[in-house]
């Protein structure tokens, strides 16, 4: 009898370390990377996980397809255990990455053709891998660019085309770590919203490893890590009415939020969390007519 599994990514008393070396390349320390986290990420979620640079926050995203190991705790992917060598194979098809340089990961010179390099990686029939690559395309809105060569797209082109990669070998989960902090804003909508339409309309389960603010405000649960530690969690709303805590952390919070709570703090009632220019033109229209 199977058991049903609902969480994606589990997480219990992780650590990690790395082994910090002086300038001739000599082990001289050791520096803890992960400090005992625990987390659980259900399947179909939105998952944004925040934090400064150093704060953990990649490091952490590595250990969800297996590139790194806990020294301590473990960390189970769709309920296998990823210092199980016989699982590593399922694990990385379970649980696809997409990095912050595109570049890093395009290795084809035609779009269709990277696409479909992890399928065929695989031992996908030819005819399937080709029907995924043109799912995969449509999916990122990129079908159009697939005879191109990666080099005459933009930033946020090549992403979209890494993502594709990865959706091709249908995993149930992509981790994104940081994956538009190379793009302009443009970029990073077209990625953002990739990553949105995977999740709602695919059921892909969405972790966005992050340090922009704007890029989390519709998440379905956050993360915010500070020296190895999760430091604050909950939905979008309960993260960003600690404004002050967050700046404690050197972490921003949406313009808009900012803006709503330096107007709290004159005297405007307004709500304690907003997280649109819709909701504070609302409330500050409310407050018009009442006068």
């Amino acid at each position: 009898m199977n058991t049903r599994i609902d969480e994606m990514i589990k997480a219990q008393n992780v650590k990690f370390k790395y082994i910090k070396h002086d300038e001739e390349g000599n082990p001289e320390g050791e520096i803890t990377a992960i400090d005992d986290v625990s987390l659980k990420i259900k399947k179909g979620d939105f998952v944004a996980i925040l934090g400064h640079n150093g704060s953990g926050k990649s490091t952490l995203a590595k250990h969800f397809n297996a590139l790194l190991f806990p020294l301590d705790g473990t960390i189970q992917i769709d309920g296998m255990d990823t210092q199980d060598e016989s699982l590593l194979w399922d694990i990385r098809h379970n649980a696809g990455m997409v990095f912050q340089n595109p570049d890093n990961q395009i290795i084809g010179q035609i779009v269709e053709e990277d696409v479909g390099f992890g399928p065929e990686n695989m031992g996908v029939p030819t005819d399937e891998i080709w029907q995924r690559v043109e799912n995969s395309l449509n999916i990122v809105g990129m079908n159009k660019y697939r005879k191109k060569s990666p080099n005459h797209l933009s930033g946020g082109q090549k992403q979209r085309v890494s993502i594709a990669g990865v959706i091709a070998m249908q995993p149930k989960c992509i981790i994104m770590d940081e994956p538009t902090a190379m793009l302009d804003p443009s970029g990073r909508r077209e990625v953002i919203r990739a990553a949105h339409d995977l999740n709602k309309n695919h059921g892909i389960t969405i972790i966005l490893i992050t340090h922009y603010m704007e890029e989390v405000v519709d998440a379905d649960y956050i993360y915010v890590m500070e020296k190895g530690k999760i430091e604050m969690q909950g939905k979008p709303r309960e993260i960003f009415s600690k404004v002050e805590k967050l700046k404690e952390l050197r972490l921003d919070v949406p313009q808009v939020t900012l803006l709503a709570h330096e107007l709290r703090k004159k005297g405007i009632p307004l709500s304690e969390c907003i997280l649109s220019r819709q909701e504070l033109e609302n409330e500050l229209l409310n407050l018009y007519r009442n006068k």
